[in-house]
């Protein structure tokens, strides 16, 4: 069962965020990277982002624990859940966590294999996060809700 709205990934950085998007339900693919400067101008960034582009939902990669237990969360995790929840204050969509371990190494590992490195490793790492939100999703229907 996929997916049929519109997804945005973010890869969220100390300095930079990776973003990718969905349209199909089936392909993520990287879209941009913002670069941090504060969080009023990463925030105005972000929603005119999310309108422009007609996002349904928002998908944040969360660093879980080597255990990988989404309660054993450590001090980076915090910062990112801290930020979500900032930008969240202003959004109409809802917005779920979703693992992200390996999601970098995985993205360098493409683009390895691609032989290609133009697109931000954010960006891929960001679509990295997506399709594996999508693959899961299809998996287990109840996720769509």
């Amino acid at each position: 069962m996929a997916i049929d709205i519109r997804l945005m990934a973010l890869d969220i950085g100390e300095r930079r965020i990776g973003i990718a998007t969905s349209d199909s339900g089936v392909l993520a693919q990287p879209h941009s990277i913002l670069h941090r400067t504060t969080k009023k101008k990463d925030f105005a960034k972000l929603h005119r982002l999310i309108t422009e582009l007609r996002i349904e939902r928002l998908i944040v990669g969360l660093p879980y624990s080597l255990s990988g237990q989404p309660e054993d969360i450590g001090p980076q995790a915090r910062r990112i859940m801290r930020y979500t929840e900032a930008l969240a204050e202003n959004l109409t969509i809802p917005y779920e966590y979703v693992d992200e371990s390996y999601s970098t190494v995985e993205a360098e590992l493409l683009q390895t294999a691609a032989g290609r490195n133009k697109t931000p490793i954010d960006a891929v790492a960001a679509a990295v996060i997506l399709q594996n939100y999508l693959d899961s999703s299809r998996h287990h229907p109840t996720a769509n809700q």
